[in-house]
């Protein structure tokens, strides 16, 4: 390849083609036939809807949340907007952040590209843009970019939930950039390249790094583990659900006169919930099942069946009591108890080193794409912060809400109908 590309464009591959009826077929089976990644792999950036939403999950994640900064004005904020979506269309092909590769240009002037990630392959890249309710109302009431009158009924700082314990500096931001890739590399490249591309215009708020991908988004996927040893996410939604998919991810049309630039578009929740993994680890088996409500080899529900079975939720055990608990993590979290409503989940594990105590400061760093988060995402929260068993062992310490616009055509910009 020229000086142009990085490490040379691959062809698109994997790109989770599977026809709908598979998914029945593989839950059915309870056991989806896993599709390793390839490192070749490159999604398609533009297009009707942003990659790294329904994109299978990749294994690793960097997520990074900005402030704009101060006397950034509406047409400066664009062209970081446009800057950004052209360095993401590059990078997820597999190209340099820049027009010219890590190696190319001025010898006296800074390259185009940090280069770490030079020679290594598109790792199936996706890179998540998304504005944040302060972006349109600043905390002193200010519309900075003039575009207050068109942010999303929906869009509104997360309330406070009970035992929530956030930590301002790991919560919320103006814009925020989700990072997925198969190869940790190459997702640090991109958020790192995106952030020198910010300098001056927006300040990198807080980050998080994630491993072992807690969710499956495809039915080429098999259920992931989280750091309690459990299946995560079973009952969570596939992108080749594409009616679901419609129903519970995508902002329709007419969902808010105030917001038409969003159709098409998500929102994107994110909490870091912190896991107290030390005591979780002395507690015995069925106590941990119990929490849970399925059975930790399996993923099974405790009502009987194997994984993809649904739980029998009125099932009696000894003495007549359920014996899946009413206030189990399975139970609370069932569509079944919220209003039929599903969530697209993209969650990742995390170790943020330890504490002064010599405990791990981990967990996880759960992420859901839902059409409205009043209907789906906060009422089922509410419900679950107080009453869910397993919050003994859980700390919600950061979270944030934004807004995802839809996908971008070539020629435009992430977001650009919000500005028209």
């Amino acid at each position: 390849m020229s000086g142009l590309s990085r490490r040379g464009l691959f062809g698109a591959a994997g790109a989770g083609t599977a026809a709908a009826g598979a998914l029945a077929l593989s839950m059915a089976a309870g056991k989806p036939a896993e599709k390793e990644p390839h490192a070749s792999d490159a999604y398609p950036y533009y297009g009707a809807h942003q990659g790294g939403i329904v994109t299978p999950a990749q294994d690793r994640m960097h997520f990074a949340a900005f402030d704009v900064a101060d006397g950034i004005d509406r047409e400066a904020l664009i062209g970081l907007l446009t800057d950004w979506t052209d360095a993401a269309a590059r990078m997820t092909q597999g190209g340099s952040a820049g027009e010219l590769d890590a190696m190319s240009g001025n010898y006296d002037s800074p390259p185009e590209d940090t280069g770490e990630a030079y020679d290594l392959p598109p790792s199936g890249l996706t890179i998540t843009f998304g504005f944040g309710p302060s972006l349109f109302v600043d905390g002193s009431g200010a519309d900075r970019f003039g575009i207050a009158t068109r942010r999303p009924a929906a869009l509104e700082r997360l309330p406070h939930f009970v035992a929530d314990n956030l930590n301002p500096s790991l919560s919320d931001g103006d814009l925020c950039i989700q990072a997925c890739a198969h190869d940790p590399q190459v997702a640090v490249h991109a958020v790192r390249n995106l952030t020198r591309i910010a300098f001056g215009r927006a300040v990198l708020k807080w980050s998080q790094l994630g491993f072992g991908r807690t969710s499956s988004t495809s039915v080429d996927q098999v259920t992931a583990r989280n750091l309690f040893g459990f299946k995560d996410g079973t009952m969570g939604l596939r992108g080749e659900q594409k009616a679901m998919i419609d129903e519970h991810v995508w902002v329709p049309d007419g969902a808010d006169p105030a917001a038409e630039w969003l159709e098409g578009g998500s929102y994107l929740v994110a909490r870091k919930i912190k896991m107290q993994i030390e005591t979780w680890d002395r507690a015995p088996m069925r106590e941990q099942e119990n929490i849970v409500g399925r059975t930790k080899r399996e993923g099974a529900p405790l009502s009987g069946g194997v994984e993809f079975d649904q739980p029998d939720f009125a099932l009696e055990g000894r003495g007549g009591v359920p014996i899946m608990d009413v206030d189990s993590h399975v139970t609370l979290a069932h569509p079944d108890h919220n209003d039929g409503v599903h969530m697209l989940r993209r969650g990742y594990n995390y170790v943020d080193g330890n504490d002064d105590l010599g405990r791990l400061s981990a967990g996880l760093f759960f992420i859901a794409f839902v059409t409205d988060p009043r209907t789906h995402y906060i009422p089922m929260q509410s419900r679950m912060s107080r009453n869910d068993l397993m919050m003994e062992y859980l700390q919600h310490i950061g979270s944030g809400l934004w807004a995802v616009p839809p996908g971008v055509a070539e020629g435009e910009f992430v977001g650009q109908a919000l500005f028209a």
